[in-house]
């Protein structure tokens, strides 16, 4: 599949039109970094704002930041051009309303000599969305604006995004059509969500005069392998990341193939982008693809301009949300940990973030899914940690799971931090009591998942009073090939610095010791037994740029530095899952999963979920066994675990969810 593809229809009268040299470039405020704004100096001009009016911000519409006018009565942020913008000037940029709660004001006003006059009033045209899905585009004053003033009023915490502001020259002569694109971005289809993705299209439109409108796009759905597994599909308004929350332009019944989506959508000048997307049966198969293509499409005027070049190569893969943000209630879902029983039945962990998106502490419990058919279907979640939600306590949240099974007896061990209060990463302190640090607590289940232990507290086993917190790497850990069981874990030594290690059991779970520390400022790791009885630990790195990574011949006494430590595989400062698997045909495997970008960025870093094979013991990840997954922005984390013989599955995040994919060997081993 590939991430952009192309096919480029001209106008009669020849190519798009060409910026303007003599206008300043797009601002799209990556000058500085992220924070509160007061003064930003851009090649545009000058923007300027109060204390608690204004801040950079990690959301984006290109780039990674863009200005952000924060919560409350009448935020303003004033901008002073760098020279005077000449007559038929006008001023553009992308919009989003951060929250639909009332109330919401939006108002430009430009400076004329002595009185600030309205040009602009956004209450109704700003929309909320997660992709910038206003283009706002305002001329100016004949008369030289001598400044620019962006007020918004908003509850708190809310506000309003803008990005890529330019000032540019308007365009002259009636609207045309400059080009057509389509575009697939790696974006599973999933069951349980509305309005999948599958295909993007970006109509090019030059000139103001006599707009047009978008009346019916023809498409098909070639290349999906069951039909009768599309239930619904749709043309969606959106913007390049993807389609909006807003209204729909057309739904047509899928069945047939055939998709003609009619509506009305004028077009603006520049870049408008349309989103097919569809919802899957419940019972669409893990092994099938969703592919679509655009034929044509209508204007008002009665043109019917064909698309050359209507999908990019490849399909969409089918998978299951497993976890929505509002299922049973909960406002999202986070860190997922994923392992397969000796019956071979799927546990899914993670956390239950009952109020928000935010880390321990909080009113976090541990939910567990459990999938009997190789995650096909899922059953309804089951709360196996949950210590309380006293608010004097913080919630008494409990996350950040790790499972494992112990193959010798088919127990399920699932391990979580327990933040009693303030006790989570920046509040935990020295001692051993839940009133003073984090408690690391396990839960087990006899039955295959069905029903678990109370909680057992192990932190007077294995954390050292002056550490300042212990926890487990979420994720999952592994049994060694003796009947060890070894989760991986975290601490921050009495300095506050972090150090991954490991932490295991010779007697099955009853008492647990813990190893030695790898390297300052390493976290979140993930653990596997090498075939020359080595543990290799794969460490998140605060540093970022790369992971570390390790191994130990005594159980973490003692650890060497792998020849790839910080140099192999890419680390944009997040959590990832290591697997290793000894297959028939192929040998041993390891197999890598994390957000393949390279430069920290929490969270806006992470997109570009991808699989890496290892055929060698992790010395080498050629890039012909990568396999790119999911494209978007997410969280992050994943968790990889093997389904049968010949087949793995994933479990990782979206924005607050959870979702499942099922990936077969020889795909991963014939990675494009």
């Amino acid at each position: 599949m590939a991430l952009l593809g192309a096919a480029a229809l001209l106008c009669p009268s020849g190519a798009a039109q060409k910026p303007d040299p003599q206008a300043p470039p797009k601002t799209s405020f990556e000058e500085r970094a992220a924070g509160e704004l007061t003064l930003l100096e851009t090649a545009a001009g000058r923007w300027t704002a109060a204390p608690g009016n204004a801040a950079i911000a990690n959301y984006f519409k290109s780039g990674r930041q863009c200005l952000r006018l924060l919560g409350g009565e009448n935020r303003t942020v004033e901008f002073t051009p760098a020279t005077p913008a000449p007559d038929g000037s006008q001023i553009s940029f992308w919009a989003e309303r951060w929250t639909a709660r009332e109330p919401f004001r939006f108002r430009i006003e430009a400076l004329l000599g002595a009185e600030w006059k309205e040009i602009y009033a956004g209450d109704q045209e700003v929309k909320v969305g997660r992709h910038f899905l206003s283009r706002v585009t305002i001329p100016l004053p004949e008369a030289t604006a001598q400044k620019l003033r962006f007020v918004c009023t908003s509850p708190a915490n809310a506000g309003l995004l803008l990005d890529d502001f330019e000032i540019t020259r308007r365009p002259s002569g009636p609207m045309k059509i400059a080009g057509l694109t389509t575009v697939q971005p790696v974006m599973p289809v999933l069951i349980r969500k509305t309005n999948n993705p599958v295909l993007g299209l970006r109509i090019e439109a030059e000139g103001a005069l006599n707009p047009l409108e978008v009346t019916e796009v023809r498409a098909t759905l070639d290349g999906t392998t069951r039909l009768r597994e599309v239930r619904a599909a749709r043309l969606l308004p959106g913007a390049p990341k993807g389609p909006g929350s807003g209204s729909e332009f057309g739904s047509t019944v899928a069945s047939a193939g055939v998709l003609s989506f009619k509506g009305r959508q004028a077009l603006a000048p520049g870049e408008n982008w349309f989103w097919i997307c569809v919802d899957l049966a419940e019972d669409a198969s893990l092994e099938g693809r969703v592919d679509a293509t655009v034929d044509a499409i209508v204007l008002d005027n009665g043109t019917v301009l064909p698309v050359k070049d209507g999908s990019p190569a490849g399909a969409q893969r089918i998978g299951v949300a497993v976890r929505k943000r509002g299922d049973d209630g909960v406002a999202n879902y986070r860190i997922p940990g994923l392992a397969a029983t000796q019956k071979g039945t799927l546990i899914g962990v993670y956390d239950i973030r009952r109020a928000g998106g935010g880390d321990l502490p909080g009113d976090i419990d541990v939910g567990m899914s459990r999938s009997a058919d190789g995650g096909r279907t899922w059953e309804p979640m089951r709360v196996i940690m949950d210590m309380g939600s006293d608010p004097k306590w913080r919630g008494d949240g409990i996350g950040d799971p790790a499972v494992l099974v112990d193959p010798a007896n088919n127990r399920i061990w699932v391990a979580g931090l327990w933040s009693h209060g303030d006790r989570a990463w920046s509040g935990s302190g020295p001692g051993m009591t839940p009133e003073e640090t984090g408690q690391l607590i396990l839960v087990h289940s006899d039955d295959d998942g069905l029903t678990w232990s109370k909680p057992i507290n192990i932190t007077g086993q294995v954390k050292k009073p002056e550490w300042r917190l212990l926890l487990q790497g979420p994720g999952r850990g592994i049994a060694l090939k003796d009947g060890t069981l070894v989760f991986a874990a975290q601490f921050k030594d009495a300095q506050k610095i972090p150090h991954s290690t490991l932490i295991y059991s010779w007697d099955h779970g009853k008492t647990w010791v813990i190893g030695t520390g790898v390297k300052s400022q390493t976290t979140e790791a993930q653990i596997v037994e090498l075939g020359d009885g080595s543990i290799m630990i794969n460490c998140r790195d605060d540093r970022g740029g790369a992971r570390t990574i390790a191994t130990t011949r005594d159980l973490g006494k003692t650890w060497t530095l792998h020849p790839t430590d910080r140099k192999a595989l890419n680390e944009p400062v997040c959590m990832a899952s290591l697997l290793r698997i000894e297959h028939p045909k192929f040998g041993p495997l390891l197999l890598f999963s994390n957000p393949n970008t390279p430069l920290p960025g929490v969270p806006r870093g992470r997109y570009n979920m991808t699989i890496k094979v290892s055929t060698d013991e992790g010395m080498t990840w050629p890039e012909a066994r990568h396999t790119l997954y999911d494209s978007r922005l997410g969280a992050g984390y994943s968790c990889l675990t093997p389904i049968g013989e010949n087949h793995v599955g994933v479990l990782y995040e979206g924005l607050n969810e959870i979702f499942f994919l099922r990936f077969s060997l020889e795909e991963l081993m014939r990675a494009p």
